[in-house]
């Protein structure tokens, strides 16, 4: 039985923190800026994953630290979206170019 190497589990890690970091630096769009930080946090929780599973002591403690962040990115989803939702409303737009001020 083979398994996957360890080098595969942190090549796709590092391949979707890159892809999120793009998307996060360089789009105007706060939705899509909040679907590339929900990727480098996917990211993470493969590195945690993965280090838990070929360390020398195997134990659930990547999965454990893996499930708080799975809530950390939760919780951020739900507050950015909130927080996109009255800005859109007050704005009429998402783009990230265009909120620069508190003030209407």
């Amino acid at each position: 039985m083979s398994s996957i190497p360890l080098a595969a589990y942190l090549l796709l890690a590092l391949i979707l923190f890159c892809i999120g970091l793009f998307g996060a630096l360089t789009k105007r769009n706060a939705v899509i800026v909040l679907i590339s930080i929900e990727l480098m946090l996917n990211a993470v929780n493969i590195n945690l994953v993965a280090f838990a599973k070929y360390s020398i002591n195997p134990g659930l403690t990547g999965q454990i630290f893996s499930l708080f962040t799975i809530t950390v990115a939760a919780a951020e989803a739900a507050v950015g979206l909130a927080i996109l939702i009255a800005l859109y409303r007050n704005r009429q737009t998402v783009n990230v170019d265009e909120m620069d001020s508190m003030k209407r």
